[in-house]
């Protein structure tokens, strides 16, 4: 069965991305995060635990939905 994944990206210290990636082509949707709140350029930027919690939830239903499908 194939899965979706989560995939953190963190190239810059306190900050980075978490990528959920869908095994069926689609484009992935990222939740960018900032732990430093001055940094914060764009109001969808949160902090790491506010974005892999937004990741993760995604990801459940995502995978919910291929698994009622097959």
């Amino acid at each position: 069965m194939k899965r979706v994944r989560i995939i953190r990206h963190s190239i810059v210290p306190d900050c980075g991305s978490y990528e959920v990636r869908f095994p069926d082509g689609r484009p992935s949707k990222y939740f960018y995060w900032d732990d430093v709140p001055g940094r914060r350029m764009r109001p969808e930027v949160v902090d790491s635990t506010a974005a892999e919690e937004q990741a993760k939830t995604l990801a459940r239903a995502e995978q919910d939905k291929l698994e009622r499908s097959q």
